[in-house]
Formats: C-alpha cells, structure tokens, sequence
C-alpha cells in the first residue's frame, strides 16, 4: 500500500505553483508575460528576445530570476514584487485538499521559487491558509533556486527538516532531483507522469493521493 510507504514521513514540504492548484487556471501564464514585459524594458529588448532570455534562463538557472542576477545583475526583490503583482480571480477555494493536508501527521510547510508574501496569498486563495507551520520562497535560499542543491539545504536547515522522514511534493520534476539524493520520499504531482529513478510516485490529484495517506 501507499501509505506504508509513508508510515515514517513527519515532515511534509509542498511546492506552490501547479502544485498546491491545478495547471489548467493557467495562474502562471500570468507572471511569465509579467516576467517577459519586465526583461523588455528592463534590458530594451523586444518581445521575441524578453521571451527567448525567460526560457533560456528558467532552463539554464533554475529561474528565470536566477538567470536575470547571474548575467545581468538584476535586484531581485522589486523584481519579485512586479512579476506576482496578478489577479487570482482564476484560483478557487479548495476544501477536500484542505481537509487532506490538515489531516496530516507532523510539520507541514510550503517552499516556493517565487516569494512567501505571493505563496501566502495564493494560499488564501484556495483556502489553505492556516494549515502550514511555514512558507519559504526563493528569498529565504537567498535567491539560489530550485533545483540548486544550496537552496534545498537553505530552507530545509532553517526549517530543521530531516529528509529521510520528509517528503516533497512538485511538479516540475528537476525539482525532485536533490530531495530524492537527501532520502526524502518524492512526489511528482502533475497531468502526466514522467519516468525517473528520483520520482517515487506520481499524481496527478493531489487530495485524491492524500487521501491514501490520510484514511
């Protein structure tokens, strides 16, 4: 069964975007094109180019972010604050992941590539807020990104995780690749499954899944 293969885990670490609410409300569609009209007029390219440096930047360094402080020295917080400045009309109250996660044994935290005060309000959108004893973004790795193992042990030193009785859940899978080498039990939480001996399991409902650990 799932669950005996869970019986140890007291320590239970979330993504945020498309993990903590589906891909299909598109909620990041939002900040990538906020993201693309801030490199155009921050480094006066055009679209095509702002659009080319985004992705190239998220695949290379993690983060688009990431990418925009290595090569251009960019100041990351007024950064962050522009690029989540959008609307979550699209998120909506989520109460049977709420009572799944709530019903799990241990400490049960929230780390996020955006910022904390973003993932806070993404919470209070689906209803979750209340139910993690901490939220960490990028700014508490001092802006080293998933999947960089110096960000991975930033926040799970300041938290006090012990990996081998944690498990993460994400949904971009470079992002499993550090907690599964750590000992932590990995779920890749996403519409399909992508095969790889660092992913444990793979859902693509997340209060369906809990729910096997929970009843």
């Amino acid at each position: 069964m799932v669950a005996d293969q869970f019986s140890h885990i007291s320590e239970w670490v979330f993504d945020l975007d498309n993990t903590l609410y589906p891909p299909s409300v598109r909620l990041f569609d939002q900040i990538e094109q906020r993201m693309t009209d801030w490199v155009m007029r921050e480094l006066g390219v055009s679209r095509d180019k702002a659009n080319h440096l985004r992705q190239t930047y998220w695949r290379d360094h993690g983060t688009t972010l990431a990418g925009l402080m290595r090569e251009h020295d960019v100041d990351p917080a007024p950064y962050l604050t522009e690029v989540h400045d959008i609307s979550f009309d699209a998120l909506e109250p989520d109460p049977a992941l709420a009572a799944r996660i709530k019903s799990l044994p241990g400490r049960r935290i929230v780390y996020t590539n955006g910022s904390a005060p973003y993932a806070e309000r993404v919470l209070e959108a689906r209803g979750l807020s209340g139910l993690f004893d901490a939220i960490y973004g990028v700014e508490h790795a001092d802006f080293h990104p998933k999947p960089d193992r110096a960000a991975f042990e930033a926040v799970f030193a300041r938290d006090g995780i012990t990996p081998r009785q944690a498990a993460m859940f994400e949904d971009d899978p470079r992002n499993l690749a550090v907690p599964h080498d750590l000992g932590m039990r990995t779920v890749h939480v996403a519409p399909d499954a992508v095969p790889a001996q660092h992913i444990h399991h793979h859902t693509h409902d997340l209060a369906g899944f809990l729910s096997h650990l929970t009843s």
